[in-house]
């Protein structure tokens, strides 16, 4: 019944499709005695995954997770491919994702560096996102492997937000960062192979 606030709410609640080409991050809502709820409006029909990432009081993080089906017309899933081109331009910003090494088992830095896509200049005021410069989820291909990666310096406000993570296992990664900028959240996918 009892739960600890983390980076300003009590749950995230992170929810995508089987293929992970949709992804939302939530904030249910408590209703005590234990329970949250949301609404939620899924896209198309199949299969999603949600993933509850809570703390409760006085403990360390747990996250669950649950598969739910969702009637109504699929759409076409696409198999997931390692990005070539490690930059993407999203809401105007153009965001490059850079890394030492992916490597299972060993900690790994991961940078994202923002800037204006009309004037290439870095951008250094991004606003706190729940309490930090950004947050990152990586979910393995397989959607097994969750990781809710907090920022290493969670005063910085741009160009560069890096999150130090450990990938589990070697494999194909989705990520997907989330920053504020001028009262908007971006979200900015990648996908990844770790060896």
């Amino acid at each position: 019944k009892d739960f600890d606030i983390q980076h300003e709410k009590l749950m995230h609640l992170i929810v995508v499709s089987k293929d992970l080409s949709y992804f939302d991050h939530l904030h249910p809502e408590y209703k005590g005695d234990g329970l949250f709820t949301i609404a939620l409006n899924f896209p198309a029909g199949g299969e999603y995954k949600l993933y509850a990432d809570y703390v409760l009081k006085g403990a360390s993080k747990v996250v669950k997770n649950h598969t739910v089906t969702v009637e109504g017309e699929k759409v076409q899933t696409t198999p997931l491919k390692p990005d070539e081109n490690l930059t993407k331009i999203v809401e105007g910003k153009e965001i490059t994702l850079s890394f030492d090494e992916l490597k299972a088992g060993t900690d790994v830095t991961l940078n994202f560096n923002i800037k204006d896509q009309k004037t290439g200049q870095p951008i250094t005021n991004l606003q706190p996102y729940l309490g930090a410069v950004g947050h990152v989820v990586i979910i393995s291909e397989n959607t097994d492997e969750y990781l809710h990666v907090h920022p290493m310096d969670e005063k910085a406000k741009g160009p560069d937000a890096k999150f130090m993570t450990k990938f589990p296992k070697s494999g194909i990664y989705k990520i997907w960062g989330q920053f504020q900028h001028e009262g908007k959240v971006i979200t900015v996918p990648f996908v990844v192979k770790v060896s």
